[in-house]
């Protein structure tokens, strides 16, 4: 039997994004490229870890942004706690304007949402890369595919970890963003961001979505 577990917010005590974490050479530069076009630095290293906020995690339905330059990406989110390991799915939702002046800015200064469903790691590690990401964006009430890829385009989770900690397991208490896949048609905002984690090898899903609530950008 394949138990699911409903998240905790209040477990997490430190919180990771790991970025520039795909396998494919060419997909990476792919992505790199497409930050590039809207003023982002090449990253240092590949792959790189940002530290942000464990308060920035929530599984609401709706997050408030500051102005219209921020946007969401979709990811497998890793989490260790102490009676286990599992996995679930989140928008490592950016502020874009800022990810110009400083990536590591740019990751806290908007919420993450998560969803509220999480599989046990245990589960669906023998069947890993079979797992696929997508996202879609909603502008005007026109919603499209963003995203869309296997979770094997990023590496596998026991490598990341140990990149991080030198230690195929997460510290307890930790969750990380786990990288994500290039977008369709260009890194644009929406007024809705959903997102999908499916399995079909078991026959099953995760699902998240939310709404962005636009502030008054006062100067």
């Amino acid at each position: 039997m394949h138990r699911e577990e409903i998240l905790d917010v209040r477990g997490v005590r430190e919180l990771v994004v790991a970025g520039w974490t795909g396998r494919d050479v060419a997909a990476l530069e792919k992505h790199i490229r497409e930050l590039e076009a809207i003023g982002v630095k090449r990253p240092k290293t590949t792959p790189i870890f940002y530290r942000v906020s464990a308060s920035l995690l929530t599984t609401d339905d709706t997050i408030q942004v500051l102005g219209e330059n921020s946007s969401g990406e979709v990811e497998c989110v890793a989490y260790s706690f102490d009676h286990g390991a599992f996995v679930g799915l989140g928008s490592d939702h950016t502020d874009r304007k800022a990810e110009a002046v400083g990536v590591s800015l740019s990751k806290q200064m908007c919420a993450k949402p998560v969803s509220r469903d999480l599989w046990r790691w245990e589960d669906v590690a023998p069947h890993w890369d079979a797992l696929v990401l997508r996202s879609y964006a909603s502008v005007d009430g026109k919603r499209r595919l963003y995203q869309e890829g296997p979770v094997a385009a990023m590496r596998p989770l026991p490598e990341l970890f140990k990149l991080y900690s030198d230690c195929e397991q997460l510290p307890v208490g930790t969750a990380m963003f786990c990288g994500t896949l290039a977008v369709h048609g260009g890194i644009a905002p929406a007024e809705k961001f959903e997102m999908e984690l499916d399995d079909p090898v078991l026959h099953r899903k995760i699902t998240h979505g939310y709404r962005v609530r636009t502030l008054p950008d006062q100067g």
